[in-house]
């Protein structure tokens, strides 16, 4: 769930009816729920919805994610982060078939309100969160996600296929008015891979793949990583060590304090001790060029595809932040194939859909 922010839209009461709603009604009375009231909360980029149900003294969340999403990976996914030691949401109650699953609500106080806001607690959270994802590395890999499990890794493959789709199916073909040629693909694709290639030089760990403040919820009454609850973890997998803390301390959305950001880099690697320091200074660079073009033209899919046109607010950030991880010496082969083929005026959201 990205965000507990509360809709000002109505309250409503999940009752009986058709479709959806009868299901829902169904799963709410048999776990102890009947005719409790609903608010919207803040929905995030996926076919996902949530909901705070309850009187104000016994609440809880419903998510709501019909076919094609799947509850299982995030089921699964909660025990493990749980047994890790993480604060996670407690499942109440869940329907894996039905798509519906009731958890405990972690409350509104969100790291990203946090760091908008200027709260002077930010940098602490943010050192909470960057502890918490220390914490879940050092845990066992879990049989599903270690290495010949049934979840696919978060490799440099990977990403590179992440990263393609919406840059030459959506972003492109917005901006330069039709498909890229044949030249532009193969030499961009495979200057993004040799940027990937210094993934390889560190051991695979567990990764989030979202681990950003717009997932993590400041948790003012527990302590050390346990503070941080961490919410949205349904892709949970495994690959570079530095994917999570990027997420985190170069956030797509918002500008992070640079004091704070460096100090919650400094805990994390204190953190983690073992971890080479150069190869995964190598590591947050590449994955920095590839995360933010992949999102500055996710949030063009975001808005064609799945008419969400609100995402692209995060596009000049987002673009700008490339701009700065183009700079870094390991990011110099997909720096030189964009320079051949995108104009840097052009490094923007699409001119009609927006700045």
């Amino acid at each position: 769930m990205t965000g507990a922010g509360m809709s000002a839209n109505a309250v409503g009461e999940i009752g009986a009816g058709t479709g959806r709603e009868a299901a829902i009604a169904a799963f709410l009375a048999r776990a102890g729920w009947a005719g409790a009231a609903r608010i919207p909360l803040a929905q995030d980029a996926s076919l996902r919805r949530y909901w705070r149900i309850g009187p104000p003294d016994r609440r809880a969340v419903l998510m709501d994610a019909p076919p094609p999403e799947d509850v299982r990976p995030f089921l699964r996914a909660a025990r493990h982060l749980a047994a890790a030691g993480l604060s996670v949401p407690a499942i109440l109650a869940a329907d894996a078939d039905a798509g519906l699953v009731l958890e405990e609500d972690f409350g509104d106080a969100m790291l990203g309100s946090a760091l908008d806001h200027g709260d002077p607690r930010a940098g602490d959270m943010l050192v909470a969160a960057a502890e918490a994802l220390a914490r879940l590395q050092a845990a066992p890999l879990p049989d599903w996600a270690a290495p010949g499990g049934t979840v696919a890794a978060w490799d440099g493959a990977a990403m590179l296929a992440a990263t393609l789709d919406p840059l030459f199916g959506w972003w492109w073909p917005a901006v330069f008015g039709g498909p890229a040629p044949d030249a532009a693909r193969h030499d961009i694709a495979a200057a993004l891979a040799e940027t990937l290639a210094p993934l390889t030089a560190l051991p695979a760990v567990a990764v989030h793949r979202d681990y950003f403040a717009g997932n993590l919820v400041w948790l003012a009454d527990r302590h050390g990583a346990a503070r941080i609850g961490v919410l949205d973890f349904q892709a949970l997998t495994t690959g570079s060590p530095a994917y999570d803390l990027v997420s985190l301390l170069q956030d797509s959305r918002r500008a992070i304090p640079a004091d704070a950001a460096a100090a919650a880099r400094a805990a994390f690697l204190a953190a983690r001790p073992e971890v080479e320091r150069q190869a995964f200074a190598a590591a947050e660079a590449a994955i920095a060029a590839q995360r933010h073009l992949r999102v500055s033209c996710q949030w063009v899919r975001l808005a064609r595809r799945d008419g969400k046109p609100q995402y692209l607010a995060f596009g000049p950030h987002s673009w700008a932040r490339l701009a700065e991880a183009l700079t870094h010496p390991v990011a110099a082969p997909l720096r030189r194939a964009l320079d051949r083929w995108v104009p840097t005026a052009r490094r923007a959201n699409p001119p009609a859909m927006g700045a």
